[in-house]
């Protein structure tokens, strides 16, 4: 392996937009710490050890492109120039652009990522983009089934390849495509999980393992002569069994909108799902003088502790109204006497305050203080 050299800072890749439906990005996005887990082991710059051993990816072969083209219902390319009528194909136009970016030899892309990485060099980092732009078709393709719209994908994964180039190290002896490839496939899962719904689903780790994971598992488990349970769903992919229910049922169905009207509705036609939510918050009101209510008792609280001196005060400091209260063995501790007269002393002090609220604001006021 060659000798690895420190690594200047490049700068931003600008690619010239080309007359195709999908724009190559050009300005890197940064990808959320949440994201999927290829994204950690992509931007793991010290594990070589663990790049060395990843399988080489390709980017996708003309051959390649035809059989994608031809799974996606559209003829292969035609190789040169045709007068033919056809209907406007943005995704067959994209295809055309990407055969138009040769691959590059490994030679070649060492060579085009040193004059990107020490001299910023912006044409080396245009063609590190334009050769790989079958990679991000070839992966974009995988997720068809899950993702129909599949310039969507290309997209977002066009996007993950530059971020890839910018991060990319020609010293550490692995190929650009190999590296990139985690990048790619962390932004359209990302892209997947953010658009599968109305409402965001993959909020969280468990969530987006359940995501991708859970009708594979249930088909594993039915395959192999197992009751698909949520139980033994959970304990296999080591997730909540709450988890597991709550996302069959997202998966199961579609977003429903709680403004639609009721199907049926034989009475009021007008009435939606919204109007038989129960609302369980507090009335406004209630708030509002309930709020008042603990000020008035909070001032009430600091005027009777200013009468307080001595062992009383120290009660009603560190134990009445504090947040971490002390036990009565530790007050007992601290003055050198037993527990017993420190709880003597602490049911004279309560007394006292229960009778001052009574005077202050009468005798509707009832305190409730915890006692060992």
């Amino acid at each position: 392996m060659a000798e690895r050299k420190p690594k200047a800072k490049p700068a931003v890749i600008e690619v010239p937009a080309e007359p195709t439906e999908v724009v190559i990005p050009a300005t890197p996005v940064e990808v959320e710490p949440a994201e999927a887990e290829a994204e950690a082991v992509a931007e793991d710059e010290e594990d070589e050890a663990e790049l060395a051993a990843l399988a080489e990816i390709e980017p996708a072969t003309d051959a390649e492109l035809d059989v994608i083209e031809r799974d996606l219902g559209r003829p292969a390319a035609p190789r040169g120039p045709t007068t033919a009528l056809v209907r406007r194909d943005p995704m067959g136009q994209y295809m055309a652009e990407v055969r138009r970016h040769p691959l590059l030899t490994r030679e070649e892309e060492h060579e085009l990522a040193v004059q990107w990485i020490e001299h910023g060099d912006r044409e080396a980092g245009r063609r590190l983009v334009t050769s790989n732009l079958r990679l991000v078709v070839k992966i974009a393709h995988e997720y068809k089934r899950t993702y129909q719209n599949l310039l969507d994908l290309v997209q977002e994964g066009n996007v993950g390849l530059i971020q890839a180039v910018k991060k990319f190290d020609p010293y550490r002896g692995v190929k650009l495509s190999t590296y990139s490839g985690w990048w790619i496939r962390a932004y359209i899962l990302k892209f997947i999980l953010n658009n599968w719904r109305l409402v965001k689903i993959g909020t969280t780790q468990n969530q987006r393992k359940l995501f991708f994971n859970l009708r594979k598992q249930r088909d594993k488990l039915i395959q192999a002569g197992v009751d698909p349970t949520p139980e033994r769903i959970a304990r296999e992919l080591d997730v909540s069994e709450s988890e597991v229910i709550e996302m069959d049922r997202r998966l199961s169905g579609p977003d429903v909108s709680l403004n639609a009207p009721l199907a049926g509705d034989e009475g009021d036609s007008g009435r939606t799902r919204m109007d038989f939510i129960e609302d369980d918050t507090d009335d406004p009101e209630v708030e509002v003088e309930t709020a008042e209510f603990k000020d008035l008792l909070q001032e009430k609280l600091k005027e009777f502790g200013a009468t307080l001196s001595g062992r009383e005060l120290e009660i009603f400091r560190d134990r009445i109204v504090a947040d971490e209260p002390l036990t009565l063995q530790e007050l007992g501790d601290r003055w050198g006497v037993s527990r017993e007269r420190a709880r003597q002393l602490e049911k004279r002090m309560v007394l006292r305050l229960r009778e001052f609220l009574q005077q202050k604001l009468g005798n509707a006021v009832q305190i409730a203080l915890g006692q060992e």
